[in-house]
């Protein structure tokens, strides 16, 4: 029986790996844009609110998306493209905003005071809410159809715990290697400090990278996403058209094909986030001149 058991563990083991490497990408998209809403606290809160972040993305994947993807895939197949066109649409949204205020229009309030942990927290767990549903979906789908509901559903808990380990525990030592660095300054080797005291000094560029990182991230997925899935349902145009360019290219190789596919959806991402961010902008304008007439008239 523990042959057995052995056996089972090994394919549930194999199984996950493979389909883990499939989510590569999203992955890395993932521990690219969660650093960012880390930004601007203080150092003793940086840990205690990715850790916050990282339990929020496992009950993402372990309360919602695994029983739900699950569930719609044995009974309701055709409704996960438009979930996933729905998640799509808000990541170039979430996207388009953010390159919108590298060009000084500022959509929100931000600070970094306390209370406003829960609001930065909330607003990662959202994101990784719809990162780890194309994660998981991923996975789902290079799984052997044949692999059996136990058996999938036991590859999927092993790569939904691995991902956030993998994704956490790279954003945990980013954002405290400011940390090391201070540490290192106050070493007695005069070359250890001033490694330490370079440390600190790049740190703010490298999180201007991360964050430039982080919002292309947001574009790709969820234009990737959204140009994925609307070939899924009813239409193909956009689809068809990043297929001839890549397939145009393909004698370039296939890290060129690569690039051309990723800047494709990046541009079709930060286009359709930016008419939604019109849109909302003009509503909210709206909403706020509707308030303003109310309050003026005593309504």
């Amino acid at each position: 029986m523990s042959v057995g058991l052995l056996a089972v563990v090994d394919d549930i083991l194999t199984a996950a790996l493979k389909a883990s490497a499939k989510t590569a990408g999203v992955v890395i998209d993932d521990a690219a844009v969660t650093p960012q809403y880390v930004q601007g606290l203080t150092p003793a809160r940086e840990l205690p609110v990715v850790w916050r972040i990282a339990l929020g993305s496992l009950f993402n994947k372990f309360v919602i998306i695994i029983p739900l993807a699950l569930l719609l895939s044995a009974f309701a197949p055709g409704v996960l493209p438009f979930l996933l066109l729905l998640g799509g649409t808000y990541l170039c949204f979430e996207g388009a905003e953010k390159v919108s205020e590298w060009f000084g229009t500022h959509h929100a309030t931000e600070n970094a005071e306390p209370r406003d942990e829960k609001k930065l927290v909330f607003g990662a767990i959202r994101t990784d809410l719809i990162l780890s549903t194309e994660i998981m979906l991923i996975a789902l789908a290079s799984l052997d159809p044949d692999f059996g509901i136990w058996m999938t559903l036991a590859a999927l808990v092993v790569i939904g715990l691995g991902m956030t380990a993998l994704v956490y525990g790279a954003v945990a030592l980013l954002v405290k290697i400011d940390d090391v660095g201070l540490r290192l300054m106050k070493n007695p080797s005069r070359s250890v400090r001033r490694t330490g005291a370079r440390i600190v000094a790049s740190m703010p560029a490298v999180f201007r990278v991360i964050s430039v990182v982080g919002t292309v991230a947001m574009l790709w997925v969820g234009g990737h996403l959204v140009i994925a899935n609307l070939a899924e349902t009813f239409w193909h145009a956009p689809y068809d058209l990043v297929h001839i360019v890549t397939h145009a290219i393909e004698a370039a190789g296939p890290v060129v094909v690569w690039f051309a596919d990723t800047a494709l959806s990046a541009v079709f991402g930060l286009v359709l986030g930016a008419i939604i961010v019109v849109i909302v902008a003009g509503a909210r304008r709206l909403f706020k001149r509707d308030n303003t007439a109310r309050a003026a008239s005593g309504v």
